[in-house]
């Protein structure tokens, strides 16, 4: 099932989800860092990633939702489909309510609720991550009508089911 919600011929989700699981997962190394050093740097960095991170996940929610909404009824797809979207709220909120318990904090120092959410919020978005890759690598949600190993560059306008030109190395030798 092809992706509703594209950039530049590739699937949107797909392209910002990397950032918000980058920031979040981040925040729980530097705490880590903060925990193992008392270095109150690091416990700001984590709530400055939180902060980006939530945002970045509600950036990647809306193409999500779109692709979403267009996979059919009664599907075993659009069931993954809720089950990844709603882990991802829950995601949200942990970290979210990690972010909140930081705010007023002298140097947004995390006590033992805001890391533990942190963690746990990381730990359920291992799992809501690989709900995604089950859609995208088993289901085939977002991938292309047709695509195959040989398929046209994604900006030449050409349906993925047609052969892209190959060329070999002993024709660019020729060249």
């Amino acid at each position: 099932m092809e992706s509703r919600a594209k950039v530049l011929g590739h699937p949107l989700h797909q392209i910002l989800i990397v950032i918000p699981l980058g920031l979040l997962a981040m925040a729980v190394i530097f705490d880590v860092l903060f925990l193992s050093t008392h270095r109150a740097v690091f416990a700001t960095v984590a709530y400055y990633d939180i902060a980006a991170g939530i945002l970045g996940g509600l950036m990647a929610a809306i193409p999500g939702l779109i692709d979403w909404s267009a996979i059919p009824a009664g599907t075993r797809a659009k069931a993954i489909g809720l089950w990844h979207a709603c882990g991802n709220v829950v995601v949200l909120t942990l970290f979210a309510a990690s972010w909140w318990l930081r705010r007023d904090v002298s140097g947004h120092v995390p006590g033992t609720t805001a890391v533990t959410l942190a963690v746990l919020g990381l730990a359920l978005a291992s799992v809501t991550g690989w709900l995604g890759g089950e859609l995208v690598d088993r289901l085939g949600v977002g991938v292309d009508t047709g695509a195959h190993l040989n398929a046209p560059n994604s900006l030449s306008g050409l349906p993925a089911t047609q052969e892209a030109p190959v060329v070999r190395r002993r024709d660019r030798a020729r060249a």
